[in-house]
């Protein structure tokens, strides 16, 4: 875990968690500054807590505090909110969306940026994200680029990409891991009230699913 900043580049709340928080502990954990750059605020997601607690219009502030909430669980201490609209990241100019992320990276000059994979991040905010990443590194020179970690979500990764640059055993920091995903109650308690169910019912099931968590893979972007 020695690297000099993370930084996480990401368009919603919860994505910086979700598969990626048990990464960005240990790098917490570890002394590494990690900077969380947020896109939205998920103010057009379609969970809104089960048993319902949010609206359209409360969504967007509940999902701010969530995200806050797991800022602080896994150490991040610098957010930056972007303040783009929900499911409309696809048609921000990409080139000025690259300007704000280069800002970030030419203040906090980071070793490794975690994103979503390009062009395969099944959603298109995570696909614009990511994108607009790619951009702002490249306008860095070749030496001075900062690793890229990125996220595919397909289902066999490996039969795309190869077997995986970088994988993390996160079981030290599962607790924090899952404490994260918790504090974005509105995505997740529905996950979890399901996990803690089959789990309570079987310790095969407990176990595949703690193993499960407990691994983190990237595939590292080639920028040209």
């Amino acid at each position: 875990m020695e690297e000099r900043h993370v930084l996480a580049v990401y368009p919603h709340p919860d994505d910086e968690t979700f598969g990626k928080a048990g990464t960005i502990a240990l790098y917490t954990q570890a002394g590494v500054p990690v900077t969380l750059i947020c896109g939205t605020l998920g103010q057009m997601g379609r969970n809104m807590g089960k048993p319902f607690f949010a609206t359209r219009e409360t969504l967007p502030i509940i999902r701010e505090q969530e995200l806050r909430n797991a800022c602080s669980i896994l150490g991040i201490q610098d957010l930056r909110l972007l303040g783009l609209r929900d499911k409309t990241v696809e048609f921000e100019d990409p080139e000025e969306l690259a300007d704000k992320i280069f800002a970030v990276i030419q203040e906090v000059n980071p070793s490794v940026i975690l994103t979503y994979y390009p062009e395969y991040g099944v959603h298109p905010d995570h696909n614009a994200m990511s994108a607009a990443t790619v951009l702002a590194v490249k306008r860095l020179p070749r030496e001075a680029r900062p690793k890229i970690y990125a996220s595919p979500i397909v289902d066999n990764p490996r039969k795309l990409f190869g077997p995986p640059d970088v994988v993390f055993d996160v079981t030290p920091v599962l607790d924090i891991k899952l404490a994260a995903i918790r504090a974005h109650r509105s995505q997740s308690e529905a996950m979890m009230a399901r996990w803690e169910k089959e789990a309570e019912a079987s310790p095969e099931a407990r176990k595949r699913w703690e193993q499960w968590m407990g691994t983190e893979q990237y595939w590292i972007y080639p920028v040209d």
